[in-house]
C-alpha cells in the first residue's frame, strides 16, 4: 500500500537565504521516519515542497515517484497535518472534513468515521475556534487520515497533546506503519522520536545530517564516560593520559574520563597511588547524541550573540 517518497538535491532558496540545500533522502513504507532537526532546519519547508505548496529552487521531491501537484484527490494518496492552527475557526470539525471530503470525492462516511478514530465524536459540531491546541492537533489528524491515503506526513504533531493523547499518537503512527503506509513525522525533539521513529533522517540548516536506523543513532550515544574526582587532579590526569585516556578538568575539580572504563581508572589510581573521593559511569543519552550532531547546525545557540 505505501509509496516511497524521494528528494533528490532539494533545495529551496528566498532571495540570499539558503532554506533547504542539496537535500537528498528516501522515506519508505512499513516504518515510522522522524523528520529531525533544530528548530529553523528547513523541515517545515521541506514538508512544503513535497507537498507541492512551495516550489523548489532546484532538485526534486516524489511521492510514489510523481510530483504530488500531478495527483489527482491528493488527499487520497498524501495525507498531511502541517499547522493545527490553520483551520476556519467559525467552522464546526463535521463542517471541516465534510468539505475536504467533498473536495476529494471522498465518501461522506469518512468524516464520522475519523471523528471517532480520533475521539472528536462528541466535540464534531462545536466550532473549531473553541478548540484547545490538542484538540486542533487531533482534527488536523483527521483530516489527514481522511482520505484513507497510503502517505502521511505531519509536522510537530505532540504539540499540545495531553499525556494519554501521546500515546495515543505513537500507537497509531505505528498502527498506520503496520499496514504498509508511509509515515513521516516532523519533530525538534529527540526525546519524541526516541519513543515514536524507527528510521530517521536529520537536518541542520538545510543540509542532511544523518539518515540511518533509530538502532544506528541510537550507536551515536552509546558512548560512556567517567567522572571522577581526585586528592590530586594533575598526578589523576598524567596517569590516565598516559594510558590513552582523554581527560577534562572541570571547574568544580572533578575530571571527565573518556577511553576507560571506571574499573580500569579505579585500578590505575590505585597503583600510582592517588587517592579518589568519587567514581562514576555516565552514558549518553539519543537527547545528547542529537544535541552534540546538531550544535553546528542549530539556527540560535543559547548564549550567542546575533
Amino acid at each position: 500500500m505505501g509509496r516511497v517518497i524521494e528528494a533528490h538535491e532539494l533545495t529551496k532558496r528566498y532571495g540570499r537565504t539558503t532554506a533547504v540545500n542539496a537535500l537528498s533522502f528516501s522515506v519508505r513504507p512499513g516504518v515510522v521516519t522522524g523528520f529531525l532537526g533544530p528548530n529553523g532546519a528547513g523541515k517545515s519547508t521541506t514538508l512544503r515542497m513535497i507537498l507541492g505548496l512551495n516550489a523548489p529552487t532546484g532538485g526534486t521531491v516524489t511521492v510514489d515517484g510523481r510530483p504530488f501537484r500531478d495527483l489527482p484527490r491528493g488527499l487520497r494518496h498524501v495525507g498531511a497535518l502541517l499547522d493545527a492552527h490553520d483551520v476556519h475557526g467559525g467552522r464546526s470539525a463535521r463542517a471541516h472534513l465534510t468539505a475536504l471530503a467533498r473536495s476529494n470525492a471522498i465518501p461522506r462516511r469518512r468524516v464520522g468515521e475519523v471523528l471517532d478514530e480520533v475521539g472528536l465524536t462528541s466535540a464534531a459540531r462545536r466550532r473549531i475556534g473553541g478548540f484547545s491546541l490538542g484538540m486542533k492537533q487531533r482534527l488536523g489528524i483527521a483530516a489527514a487520515l481522511l482520505g484513507d491515503p497510503p502517505v502521511l506526513l505531519f509536522d510537530e504533531p505532540l504539540n499540545g497533546l495531553d499525556p494519554e493523547g501521546v500515546l495515543w499518537v505513537r500507537g497509531l503512527f505505528h498502527q498506520l506503519a503496520a499496514e504498509g503506509r508511509t509515515v513521516f513525522v516532523s519533530s525538534h525533539m529527540m526525546t519524541e522520536m526516541e519513543h515514536t521513529a524507527d528510521h530517521l533522517v536529520v537536518i541542520g540548516r538545510g543540509e542532511l545530517i544523518a539518515a540511518e536506523s533509530l538502532t544506528e543513532f541510537a550507536a551515536r550515544g552509546a558512548r560512556q564516560s567517567v567522572t571522577v574526582r581526585a586528592a590530586d587532579p594533575a598526578a589523576l590526569t598524567a596517569v590516565l593520559s598516559a594510558e590513552g585516556a582523554s581527560v577534562e578538568r572541570r571547574e568544580d575539580g572533578s575530571c571527565a574520563v573518556t577511553g576507560l572504563s571506571a574499573a580500569r581508572v579505579s585500578e590505575l589510581a590505585f597503583e600510582h597511588r592517588v587517592l579518589l573521593h568519587e567514581l562514576t559511569t555516565e552514558t549518553s543519552t539519543l537527547e545528547q547524541a542529537f544535541m552534540e550532531l546538531t550544535a553546528d547546525h542549530a539556527e540560535y545557540r543559547t548564549g550567542e550573540s546575533r
